[in-house]
């Protein structure tokens, strides 16, 4: 079928692509046009591909190409599940075989780093889920490394995306809570069953859950500059589906104080040891999860912040609590590979920041740091600020 615009039209198209290039171009970063589909291969055809494959697969800006997993018999049966033409059992054949753009990484946490290495050495950009690497210095080189590639590497969380967020943002550099005292922000559930990787060392409570918490806190009141913890294991041992009775490595518990600077302090708890009758899956979650005290007025988030449901505020001027946003409006938290997808596509920056994640990455070394030489640690990371 034939399609015909105006001259008017045209030249308001052509305006919005050149500015899109301008963007990209004052950026840096490599451009895919922004009619073009970015050509999507996901490795890690595990649980969250659950999530993220039909995400994707609703994507205007998404052609899915590969899926790929150690385990073949998972990346067969999620391409067949979702119309994914191609199919592999290792990243090298990954890489090897049909072209793409963007590889987002949901294998096991411990194994991110070395795949997006992989990755960006191999000129794709990455959405990587949390955490992006294994440590700060690592996850800085593999940023830097894609910077100067012309690349693209984003790390999750994708809570700043959420209109709960962009609401608890505004309000607070609007001034309305007054001068900013401190925060509070929790998640936790008894603990997955279904993998050991969680345990073992390098996974944890603090990348599992609480970089939710981390990435909404400084995200709301700006980067941290030093960061105190105190992490323990309180169920040393784990029953497991892919491995039976393993030991626990990672913290299944832990307590972070951050300064924010100027007075301002937060907190978060989080772990595995936690009775919620919300589950893993947070279903029904209607209380605080994350809480913002200044001197004018409080606010707290109803839910929690990777599924909320809108926002409690009282100030001076109106001390009975309204409550705001109630609906998600479209946002979950498994959007971020789409999100990525469609900044690609057309040159939008994101909310989404990787120096962002690559913040949040630090505060949780430092607070592993901070625990076991009982002192606190100064942090050298910042992003943009603020991120509404």
């Amino acid at each position: 079928m034939s399609h015909t615009i105006s001259r008017e039209e045209f030249l308001q198209r052509t305006a919005m692509s050149g500015a899109a290039l301008l963007l990209a171009s004052l950026n840096g970063f490599a451009v895919t046009h922004y009619d073009k589909k970015i050509r999507v291969a996901l490795i890690g055809c595990g649980s969250v591909s659950n999530r993220y494959l039909p995400h994707l697969q609703q994507s205007p800006y998404v052609e899915l190409v590969s899926t790929c997993d150690i385990i073949y018999e998972r990346a067969v049966k999620q391409a067949a599940a979702f119309n994914v033409p191609n199919h592999y059992p290792h990243i090298d054949k990954l890489l090897a075989g049909a072209p793409f753009d963007l590889m987002v990484t949901t294998t096991d946490m411990q194994e991110h780093e070395h795949l997006n290495r992989q990755a960006l050495e191999n000129g794709k950009h990455v959405w990587s889920e949390k955490p992006m690497a294994n440590s700060y210095k690592a996850g800085r080189e593999l940023l830097d490394f894609a910077k100067g590639k012309g690349l693209r590497f984003w790390g999750a969380p994708a809570v700043v995306n959420s209109p709960q967020f962009a609401f608890m943002s505004k309000t607070i550099q609007e001034g309305k809570l007054g001068k900013l005292a401190c925060a509070h922000a929790h998640y936790g559930h008894l603990g997955p069953t279904w993998s050991a990787f969680f345990y073992e060392k390098g996974g944890g409570s603090m990348p599992d859950l609480g970089v939710y918490n981390l990435a909404t806190l400084t995200g709301l009141l700006g980067p941290a500059k030093y960061v105190t913890a105190m992490t323990s294991i309180v169920t040393p041992e784990r029953t497991v589906d892919n491995k039976g009775k393993i030991k626990v490595e990672a913290e299944d518990n832990a307590m972070v104080l951050m300064d924010h600077g100027e007075g301002v302090l937060s907190h978060v708890q989080c772990g595995f040891n936690y009775f919620d009758p919300y589950g893993h899956e947070g279903k029904g979650q209607n209380q605080h999860t994350v809480t913002v005290w200044g001197r004018n007025g409080n606010m707290g988030l109803i839910g929690y912040d990777w599924a909320p449901f809108g926002v409690d505020l009282a100030t001076v001027d109106h001390e009975e609590p309204e409550t705001f946003v109630p609906d998600p409006k479209d946002y979950v938290w498994q959007q971020g590979a789409s999100v990525i997808s469609k900044a690609l596509a057309t040159g939008e920056e994101p909310l989404i920041n990787a120096e962002h994640a690559l913040h949040v990455l630090e505060i949780m070394q430092a607070a592993r740091e901070s625990s076991a030489a009982g002192q606190k640690v100064k942090l050298e990371s910042i992003f943009k600020y603020p991120v509404v």
